[in-house]
């Protein structure tokens, strides 16, 4: 299911051009190319299909989009008004026409509406928005449309003990798990943890690598 491109004629892009950037925390250029370099130096390639989960307003998506085969690029948000910003003030036109990333809206973690399975995944500030409960439903979904060889690379809030967090979603507020539970919900959804830990994230995010088992 690809999001059909269209003018959306939203508050947000039109009196607050730049409310799309700081909605998703602001850094924009600093971790959008964090972002696209940590991937290629672990190996992504042209021809390799990737996951950009919560993919918010592309601001990894720029950087990626241009570089993978056309369609290569499947990005999920659950915010279409974010979409339409990165779309529409974002990414070229040309290259949205040339390239032709799958951008699916859902806040279901819906990855089965993506025509193909992935090579690479990157959760980046996602698991530090979620309850345990929508962490382990998104691993458990892509779980179901992985690759035997499919690499998931997520960002957490490290802690050293447990902490209460809230039970309800937000994109406000910052989970923190200990390393323990982030092991917990792989193990419990099919998934293989590998800690990377710091890798140059501004506010202190770590990186975890998840493979099938």
């Amino acid at each position: 299911m690809t999001y059909k491109l269209k003018l959306r004629k939203n508050i947000m892009i039109t009196k607050e051009p730049n409310k799309h950037r700081s909605y998703i925390g602001n850094m924009w250029e600093r971790i959008g190319q964090l972002q696209f370099d940590f991937l290629i130096t672990q190996g992504l390639e042209k021809p390799h299909v990737l996951y950009d989960i919560a993919c918010g307003s592309l601001r990894a998506g720029i950087h990626i989009i241009p570089y993978l085969n056309q369609g290569n690029y499947c990005g999920i948000e659950k915010h279409d008004w974010l979409i339409s910003a990165g779309t529409l003030l974002e990414l070229p036109q040309k290259v949205y026409s040339q390239q032709k990333p799958e951008l699916v809206i859902s806040d279901k973690f819906e990855f089965e509406k993506f025509s193909k399975s992935p090579d690479f995944c990157i959760a980046q500030s996602l698991f530090t928005h979620l309850p345990v409960s929508e962490i382990k439903d998104c691993l458990e979904k892509l779980r179901a449309v992985a690759k035997p060889t499919t690499v998931l690379f997520a960002t957490f809030f490290e802690t050293s003990t447990e902490v209460k967090n809230p039970n309800v979603q937000s994109d406000a507020q910052g989970w923190r798990y200990t390393l323990n539970q982030m092991q917990l919900f792989g193990k419990h959804t099919g998934w293989l943890l590998e800690y990377i830990g710091n890798w140059g994230h501004p506010k202190g995010q770590k990186m975890l690598k998840y493979t099938p088992v």
